[in-house]
């Protein structure tokens, strides 16, 4: 039976979605954006099967509504929603990465509504970046509301299977207790780094030092400040929290520089070393994260078009390279990030067969 789908919003998230979806080809995508262009462009590359004029029309005959849009937008037509004629039985998500608030007012609403949060993401962003693979070892979380039942997510549930994504249910407030500590606290702690790295120096000589672990660590304060400001906003009460027991471990961080004890110092990085290092490693988590690989590579002339010549010749698609000019801590000159852990394999292995040179992770 035929399942049609209503995309709402169609950047990366939603377009890379109706991909994923139109694999399943009892799936028929009808994509809607405010610009009016993007839809033309989505449907002119293949991106989805069908373009909407008018949002309320389209939704008529739609299975499920997927608002791949910023919370706000999302809170919007979730009130927007509530005027329109909506086929028995469908189902309306998001794809925020907040997720009480959009479902308690969801609720309010009485709307058929499943919080939906994909963990993937992108260096590129617009419709024209959107990958039938994006959510490929991704987590995919699920918040039900209390208007729909358990078979809907079930049923929706089997629909995203083709995004082989690994999906989850929460509640809303496990979703945002969670994500608040592995995601959206971390992209506070990214921008108050930046912020000190500018005030605590006048020397020009620091923000190159910067460019190795510091830039890296720091890596997600590049992220959308809009965006960021909004997931503040809405997961406030779980970020003060955070904060909390942060200034916290921060005292207990100062009594250990102040008491100089040097045993208890190193027990301090060793159990945090321990901790890390036991993180998983093969699978995207909550950050958008790309699988980097070191390589030691001598200095001259052509030895990146070498290396790269050599992928490519594998067929080994590159999302990033960078050359590390500051290095503490890491092996390697050379960083080329991949996609996914299997590339990275793919990659070691080729250098490993037809160059000398040493692959490292970090």
């Amino acid at each position: 039976m035929l399942t049609t789908i209503v995309i709402v919003g169609l950047g990366l998230i939603g377009g890379s979605l109706s991909l994923a979806l139109r694999r399943n080809p009892d799936c028929h995508v009808i994509g809607y954006d405010v610009d009016a262009n993007t839809v033309r462009t989505a449907k002119r590359i293949d991106v989805i099967d069908e373009m909407a004029y008018s949002l309320a029309r389209s939704v008529r005959d739609a299975d499920i509504i997927i608002f791949a849009t910023p919370v706000n937008t999302t809170k919007k037509l979730l009130q927007e929603a509530t005027k329109w004629t909506l086929k028995p039985g469908a189902v309306l998500v998001d794809t925020g990465s907040t997720k009480k608030e959009i479902v308690d007012l969801a609720n309010s609403l009485q709307l058929p509504f499943i919080g939906g949060h994909p963990m993937a993401g992108s260096h590129k962003s617009g419709v024209t970046a959107a990958r039938a693979h994006l959510f490929e070892n991704a987590y995919f979380i699920l918040c039900p509301s209390d208007y729909v039942t358990q078979q809907q997510v079930d049923d929706f549930n089997q629909l995203l299977q083709p995004a082989k994504a690994k999906v989850l249910q929460l509640s809303a407030t496990e979703h945002d207790e969670m994500t608040a500590v592995v995601s959206h606290f971390p992209h506070l702690v990214a921008a108050s780094l930046v912020h000190q790295l500018n005030a605590s120096s006048d020397n020009p000589l620091t923000a190159q030092l910067a460019a190795g672990g510091f830039r890296d660590t720091t890596r997600i304060a590049s992220s959308n400040p809009i965006m960021w400001r909004d997931i503040t906003l809405q997961n406030r009460d779980q970020l003060l929290e955070q904060l909390d027991h942060w200034m916290i471990e921060m005292q207990r961080v100062k009594r250990l520089v102040m008491t100089s004890d040097p045993v208890e110092i190193e027990d301090y990085f060793q159990q945090a070393k321990t901790k890390r290092d036991n993180l998983p490693s093969h699978t995207q988590g909550a950050f958008f994260s790309t699988f980097d690989l070191y390589i030691d590579v001598p200095d001259y002339p052509g030895v990146i078009s070498e290396v790269t010549g050599l992928l490519a010749a594998h067929q080994l698609s590159l999302l990033n390279i960078r050359i590390i000019e500051t290095r503490e801590d890491l092996f390697g000159i050379l960083v080329i990030s991949f996609q996914s852990d299997d590339d990275r394999n793919r990659a070691m292995a080729c250098i490993h067969a037809e160059t000398n040179y040493e692959t490292y992770i970090a």
